[in-house]
């Protein structure tokens, strides 16, 4: 099966505002902005043993439902939100081995630009940054960049594709050991080491070579989130780590499977992708406080079914449709058609407010004491087969920093309690070196010192 022997954990977060309006919440409203709330975060999951910090990234607010930014802004669902990759050697310098995932999307950027920002990022971090893969499907997102829309989902992909291979092209048009400041002769660069690359595809020509240093990682790991079958296919292709919202434990065990084999396909050893699926858990001091926590949380109410719908899309204008109906059936969307394919099968012939308000991307449902969340995680990695989680503070609006204490201090010490997660992770590692290593098990540790 080529499972993990100890889970691979990062956290989703968005450089937007966090939760400002509920229980323990302090000023977050107020300060994110400076980026000391993430910060503070990272210095927390950095001493947890996390993995990863994955930042998304948007750049533009919806007008779609009802016609205005009305809701949209009420719920802050895409803004008021600030650029991420400034925020990310800030992150850096203040963390030891936290690993850093930049958003960037292939439709927007050139391939140039993004290989050297991104090299750069890795000089800046020592070695822990990736590059969270999107293409975007927006028509309001491609506005912002001069174009009326964007092109279809599919072909989103083939220029992805391409666009991965090229920065990687450009990532070793320099040799490893290019730079030889060599004081006798004055030479700061072997320019025999440094080479154009002479990309001429269907959708880029690039001359290369970069201006600036290669990776300090040589290739950055890449990340991608591929639903639908497009999307799976170009992250089997080209990923170093999948996210997935696939729900349940049969779709988890699913989706993995059905990676690897597109892996295999495609003459790649399955085992050098790792599949983090997505959960957010509800913590507290007993299992039946936990349990109400999240059912207040996950209140079957309009507005709540209103900032979930807003989420949905951004092409739909979901206000139109009665909320005491079912979910129309015969939508369709050149944007994320696995989120609403998923949403669709998820609601059924149910209300649409009932549908909306529950957490439809959670891969199960998590909640209780960090013993009992614990035995959820570790019950769907041994049935899954790996490899891990991306944790996200769902429910609402729940990112807090009580709550990202309770993950940090309650459950990931349960998990380590079980051998699940690091005793310690290895110092001086780069990001794709980590999430590549396995620390041994407690017994196999034992019996190699025995």
């Amino acid at each position: 099966m080529g499972s993990s022997q100890r889970m691979r954990l990062a956290w989703f977060v968005n450089y937007l505002v966090p939760g400002w309006n509920i229980p323990w919440s302090g000023n977050a409203g107020a300060e994110w902005m400076n980026g000391d709330f993430y910060v503070d975060m990272a210095r927390r999951l950095d001493a947890a043993g996390f993995d990863a910090m994955m930042l998304e990234d948007g750049n533009y607010l919806s007008d779609a439902y009802g016609g205005t930014f009305e809701a949209e802004l009420k719920h802050t669902v895409r803004g008021p939100k600030n650029d991420p990759l400034p925020l990310l050697p800030v992150l850096a310098a203040a963390t030891e081995r936290l690993g850093f995932i930049a958003t960037m999307s292939s439709s927007f950027y050139q391939p140039f630009l993004l290989a050297r920002l991104v090299t750069t990022l890795d000089h800046l971090t020592g070695g822990r940054v990736g590059w969270n893969v999107v293409t975007s499907s927006s028509p309001l997102a491609a506005q912002q960049f001069g174009m009326d829309a964007l092109p279809d989902h599919d072909e989103r992909y083939l220029i992805a594709e391409e666009f991965v291979d090229v920065v990687k092209k450009l990532w070793r048009s320099w040799d490893r050991d290019a730079v030889v400041m060599d004081r006798a002769t004055g030479t700061y660069v072997d320019h025999e080491k440094v080479r154009p690359i002479h990309h001429h595809g269907t959708y880029f020509d690039v001359r290369g070579p970069l201006n600036a240093l290669p990776p300090l990682q040589d290739l950055p790991p890449i990340f991608q989130a591929g639903g639908s079958p497009t999307g799976r296919e170009f992250a089997a292709r080209s990923a170093d780590v999948i996210v997935s919202s696939a729900k349940g434990i049969d779709d988890m065990r699913e989706y993995r499977a059905e990676v690897r084999r597109r892996a295999e396909l495609n003459g790649r050893n399955p085992d050098d992708i790792k599949i983090l699926f997505m959960i957010s858990p509800f913590l507290e001091e007993s299992d039946e406080l936990a349990r109400r926590r999240r059912e207040e949380r996950l209140a079957i109410t309009d507005e709540r079914a209103e900032r979930r719908l807003l989420m949905m899309s951004d092409e739909i204008d979901f206000s139109q449709f009665p909320l005491d109906q079912p979910f129309p059936t015969d939508l369709s969307t050149n944007g994320s058609q696995s989120l609403l394919k998923q949403f669709a099968q998820w609601a059924g012939d149910r209300p649409l407010r009932e549908a909306a308000a529950g957490d439809e991307f959670e891969a199960f449902p998590a909640f209780g004491t960090p013993e009992t969340v614990a035995d959820e995680m570790e019950h769907a990695f041994r049935e899954v087969g790996g490899d891990g989680y991306l944790i996200f503070a769902g429910g609402g609006g729940m990112l807090t920093r009580r709550y990202v204490d309770q993950v940090c201090e309650g459950l990931v010490p349960e998990l380590r309690r079980r051998g699940l997660v690091w005793d310690a992770p290895p110092a001086g590692l780069g990001l794709n070196e980590r999430l590549a290593y396995d620390q041994p098990a407690p017994d196999q540790r034992a019996a190699a010192s025995a």
